[in-house]
């Protein structure tokens, strides 16, 4: 999935902005620290980090960016292709399918993006 289509630039969302244009500004805010602690989870944890950004509470990675503290809109917890398929987000049949899809961590985000109407994984450039 594009960035785009997770933060509504088509025609039929001009109406009404999509609340993960709020999550875009965030992660151009915290590009360089998620990045940072990107590279960090590749050389001690695992070649596939996973970035849950939300708005509420989640039990899953752990949390390194707030909203609370830093005023912002979304909390950010870092995790790992691992956990999810642990915790069966990813189902274990999917792992390698997921592996194949996975965009450079050096130049992508892989963001798990929730939402209250879902969630979705999208892949963000980092600026």
């Amino acid at each position: 999935m594009q960035p785009e289509e997770l933060l509504g630039n088509n025609e039929e969302n001009k109406k009404t902005e999509s609340p993960l244009k709020s999550l875009e500004t965030d992660l151009v805010l915290f590009s360089d620290s998620i990045k940072e602690t990107a590279e960090d989870i590749i050389a001690e944890l695992s070649q596939y980090p996973i970035f849950i950004a939300h708005q509420h509470e989640v039990k899953i990675g752990e949390l390194i960016i707030d909203k609370d503290e830093f005023s912002t809109e979304w909390n950010i917890h870092a995790s790992t292709l691992e956990e999810f398929v642990e915790r069966g987000i990813v189902k274990a049949e999917k792992e390698e399918f997921f592996k194949q899809h996975y965009k450079d961590p050096n130049k992508y985000i892989c963001v798990f993006a929730m939402v209250p109407e879902g969630a979705n994984f999208v892949f963000y450039p980092y600026k």
